[in-house]
């Protein structure tokens, strides 16, 4: 994505959501449809109705402790006196304004009864109206707790028919259940106060969906029918977590919006409560303000684009030509300039690129001077070695050749036998350290020529472990091979292939300290493109280090000490050039396969050792031959 684009587009996107979120808000707060206001108010007048329920509890639970405190009460109660309890408990009926008194004994007995008349007058009901078998007293009387929690419910009481809210709470007197408070409050003065605080129509259900009390206006019972709903409905809304809305009704001609929910208190539902609202009460002043706040904010919008978009050019056209002249720069066209005349930071970031730029040109043709010197040096150094190489060749050949002599006319002198065979050691030596030299001529002037037959690993890596012998016998280091046999021919040249192996095998024991062991084994890898076969050397030695598990394998790079090597060339951390794996990796990488080390790092006590891998490539036909 263009920095165009990602400058333009957020801002875009992010104009569109402020824009709506306006017209939103707008449209909202001030002209939002009837039916939106209408459910908001629904939803609201519902809360208050169970929060204005939830404080009646509190007054009842209040107003039924201090019933169940007032001295003597108790003792009346568990001692069954009628009389006692009547004349505790009436003074208090009276002054805390209870609309319904009922005392039950422990034993069940219904003591007192008090009630407020229609004209507000105290009424004693002598009559068992069946309290304690109610819900709320009759738990309370089996288990005799008096430290339960208190129980409340919607009832009808006997007396008038009523429908009342009830509250009870267990009465102890010397740590023992005497009986059971009930106070109640009646649903038709409830009603009112429900009505003030919601600012809505209530309608209260009973337990089988029947409305039971309301404040539409209505008291026939065809209406209470009317708008009472199913006990299904009923179950399935007293189970609800949260106020829904339901159908319309239409009462007295005025039709009316519900929401219904379940009527908590505590931990008990005692009921399902629905608020009414009527269709007109909210009148439809923000319809034309909606459109009015659409359009102004659509303008706002579009000027709001055009400036983003002559802002976005200011930003975007200089970073353009930064991009296109970096990009030519990267190129190699170090003439390039921004050309960027402003004196704000785009204009400082400009000139800071075109002074980095000349420099950069600067340094550039500085390293290709360099670089010149570098390459001329190394064709040099390989010319050297090549020149010295040759020309060392022939005098080895005729001190090889007169060593040859010495020892054949010195058999019968041991002492003089002795130094013959020195020097043609010698001699052999320097001639393989000539060779090697000459092997990396080659590699590096990449006049290496292969003469590729089809070659049988095993049977290579079996002729070179021969020459090794003494080396192996003389240290103590087992040989083993696993699964070369299996391996399918390498189109290869031998005798360099040779070379490879003979190198990595001497590595191996050099660095591999008596009584040591080394591991060659292969797999076929059929899965490559092409397929491949792989010869892994593990060693038990002493290890590489990560950080030069790469250098090792270029030329006249040795690890540690170098003085400190033995002279022998398979002696314990025995000594040489450094071409070995130099020239091993060039011949590998001239068959095209490629050559690496895997090492835990160095440690001479642990001996973490390491495995030397050569992964060369098998043409199809090498494949299909075997």
């Amino acid at each position: 994505m263009s920095i165009r684009l990602k400058v333009i587009l957020p801002y875009l996107f992010l104009t569109i959501i402020v824009s709506v979120i306006g017209v939103y808000v707008v449209t909202r707060l001030v002209s939002n449809t009837i039916q939106e206001r209408l459910t908001n108010q629904l939803l609201e007048a519902g809360r208050v109705v169970s929060d204005s329920f939830v404080r009646q509890e509190v007054r009842h639970v209040e107003t039924a402790r201090i019933i169940a405190y007032t001295t003597g009460l108790a003792d009346a109660l568990a001692s069954e006196d009628r009389e006692t309890a009547l004349t505790l408990a009436e003074p208090v009926f009276a002054g805390l304004g209870v609309e319904n008194l009922i005392l039950v004994s422990s034993q069940g007995n219904e003591l007192v009864h008090l009630i407020l008349d229609e004209k507000g007058r105290t009424q004693r009901v002598d009559q068992d109206t069946g309290a304690a078998n109610s819900p709320i007293v009759a738990p309370f009387l089996a288990n005799r707790n008096f430290e339960e929690p208190p129980r409340r419910a919607l009832g009808v009481n006997l007396v008038n028919d009523g429908t009342y809210y009830y509250t009870s709470i267990p009465v102890s007197a010397e740590g023992r259940f005497s009986g059971v408070v009930v106070v109640g409050t009646s649903i038709r003065n409830i009603l009112p106060f429900l009505k003030s605080t919601a600012l809505a129509d209530i309608i209260i259900y009973g337990g089988d969906g029947q409305a039971i009390g309301t404040t539409l206006g209505v008291s026939d019972q065809n209406t209470l029918n009317l708008i009472s709903i199913p006990k299904t409905e009923y179950q399935q809304i007293i189970v609800s977590k949260d106020i829904v809305t339901g159908n319309n009704i239409s009462v007295d001609g005025r039709s009316f919006s519900i929401a219904r929910g379940p009527l908590q208190v505590g931990n008990d539902r005692i009921g399902v409560f629905a608020v009414a609202l009527p269709l007109d009460f909210v009148i439809k002043s923000g319809a034309d303000s909606r459109t009015t706040y659409v359009i102004l904010f659509t303008i706002v919008f579009f000027f709001v684009l055009v400036i983003g978009f002559v802002v976005s050019r200011l930003i975007i056209n200089p970073l353009y030509s930064l991009v296109n002249t970096s990009q030519a720069i990267a190129g190699g066209d170090l003439e390039q300039r921004t050309g960027i005349r402003s004196n704000d930071e785009i204009g400082t970031l400009a000139h800071t690129f075109d002074e980095m730029t000349s420099r950069l040109q600067e340094h550039t043709l500085e390293l290709e001077r360099m670089n010149q010197v570098l390459r001329n040096i190394d064709k040099t150094k390989t010319n050297f070695i090549q020149i010295s190489a040759h020309e060392l060749r022939t005098p080895l050949t005729l001190i090889m050749g007169y060593s040859q002599m010495l020892e054949q006319d010195t058999k019968d002198n041991p002492e003089l036998l002795a130094m013959a065979q020195g020097i043609l050691d010698g001699s052999e030596r320097m001639t393989d350290i000539v060779d090697s030299m000459l092997d990396v001529s080659r590699i590096d002037s990449n006049t290496l020529f292969l003469r590729k037959t089809g070659l049988r690993i095993d049977l290579l890596i079996k002729k070179v472990n021969k020459g090794f012998e003494k080396a192996f016998e003389e240290r103590n280091i087992s040989m083993n091979m696993d699964g070369l046999r299996d391996l399918p021919l390498v189109p290869a040249d031998p005798d360099l292939l040779l070379k490879v192996f003979h190198n990595v095998i001497m590595n191996a024991i050099k660095f591999t300290p008596d009584g040591g062991a080394i591991t060659i084994s292969g797999r076929y890898l059929n899965g490559n493109e092409p397929p491949q076969v792989e010869v892994a050397i593990r060693d038990t030695g002493i290890g590489i280090e990560p950080a030069l598990q790469k250098l090792i394998f270029e030329k006249f790079n040795q690890t540690g000490d170098v003085l400190l090597h033995s002279s022998g060339k398979t002696k314990f951390k025995g000594g040489g050039p450094g071409l070995g794996l130099a020239i091993a990796r060039g011949i590998v990488e001239a068959h095209g396969g490629k050559i690496w080390v895997e090492s835990q790092g160095y440690n001479e006590e642990v001996l973490p050792g390491s495995t030397f891998f050569v992964s060369l490539p098998v043409e199809k036909q090498m494949e299909t031959s075997t």
